[in-house]
């Protein structure tokens, strides 16, 4: 089995341009328009062009203001200050505190269709700073 990571955006080139400055990764194949691969993650990452209000799930028609949604992607990085600059300059926005916790650092930021991703960089045991034993 193979994960495959797609995220719904209005505008393709908008998204390519900020995924590509905001976390380095690079396009891979193009798809009619509508599909753009990119690279640079430990698993396929396809931006989907669906335009607002458009069907998403059930009966749910798509919005790209800040929402939550109980999936979401967590970017584990080597140094979260250049990350989170790199994020930010990209157009990126932070949301709320950087924070430390027993298994790294934290930022929680947001891209410009309203997807939230937490990058994360672990301390040297990570998670299994308070898994339980």
């Amino acid at each position: 089995m193979k994960l495959l990571l797609n995220v719904d955006v209005p505008d393709l080139p908008q998204a390519q341009a900020f995924y590509t400055a905001a976390f380095g990764w690079t396009p891979g194949r193009s798809m009619g328009g509508e599909v753009m691969e990119l690279i640079g993650l430990d698993v396929p990452l396809f931006l989907l062009r669906k335009g607002a209000g458009t069907m998403g799930a059930g009966t749910c028609p798509r919005e790209y203001d800040r929402h939550w949604t109980p999936v979401h992607g967590d970017l584990v990085v080597d140094d979260l200050d250049v990350a989170l600059n790199r994020a930010l300059a990209g157009g990126a926005m932070l949301e709320g505190a950087v924070r430390d916790a027993a298994w790294g650092r934290i930022a929680q930021v947001a891209d410009p269709f309203g997807h939230g991703w937490c990058l994360i960089q672990f301390t040297a045991r990570g998670y299994d700073a308070i898994a339980d034993a």
